[in-house]
C-alpha cells in the first residue's frame, strides 16, 4: 500500500531513534507497561505519529483498559488504516497511521469494555506523541478508519 509520506529505511533512520524504527517501520512491539503514555489520561490533547506528527487519537477517546498500552477506543476519522496480520498463528488486524504507514499497534473487538466502539486500539507508546489542546477539528465518533 501507498501512503502520503513515502521515505526509505535510511530517511527514517535519520528522524527515528533504534527503537522508533524497530516499532514503526519493522512492526516490533514495546514490552507492556513499560511505554510513557500507558498511565497517561489527559482530558483533552491529541496524540500524533511520532513518525510523521499526524493527527491520530484525541485524548477523550484513551481509556484504562489494563493491558499494558494505551488504549483508545476510536481515532480521528481517517488517521488509520487496518490490515489482516497472520503473523504469530493468528489473525488479527493490524493499524498503520494513514499518512505515512508505520505501525502502531493491533485493534480487538468484542472485548466487553464500556465503551461507545466496543473497540481497543491497542498503541505501542513510542509509535505516538502528545500534543497540549484540541488539537484537530471533526466529529467524535463513527466510521473512523480507512479499511485496506
Amino acid at each position: 500500500m501507498s501512503y502520503p509520506i513515502q521515505k526509505s529505511d535510511d530517511e527514517w533512520r535519520a528522524v527515528l531513534n533504534k527503537e522508533q524504527f524497530r516499532i514503526l517501520r519493522e512492526k516490533g512491539t514495546e514490552a507492556p507497561f513499560t511505554g510513557e503514555y500507558d498511565r497517561h489520561h489527559p482530558s483533552t490533547g491529541i496524540y500524533t505519529c511520532a513518525a510523521c506528527d499526524a493527527p491520530l487519537y484525541r485524548a477523550n477517546h484513551k481509556f484504562k483498559s489494563g493491558c499494558g498500552w494505551p488504549a483508545f477506543f476510536d481515532a480521528v476519522p481517517g488517521a488509520v488504516t487496518r490490515h489482516t496480520d497472520t503473523s504469530f498463528g493468528m489473525s488479527r488486524t493490524e493499524i498503520v497511521c494513514s499518512n505515512c504507514g508505520g505501525h502502531l499497534g493491533h485493534v480487538f473487538k468484542g472485548e466487553g469494555y464500556n465503551t461507545s466502539t466496543d473497540e481497543r486500539h491497542c498503541v505501542n507508546s513510542i509509535s505516538l506523541k502528545f500534543a497540549k489542546g484540541e488539537g484537530v477539528e471533526g466529529g467524535e465518533s463513527g466510521e473512523s478508519d480507512t479499511k485496506a
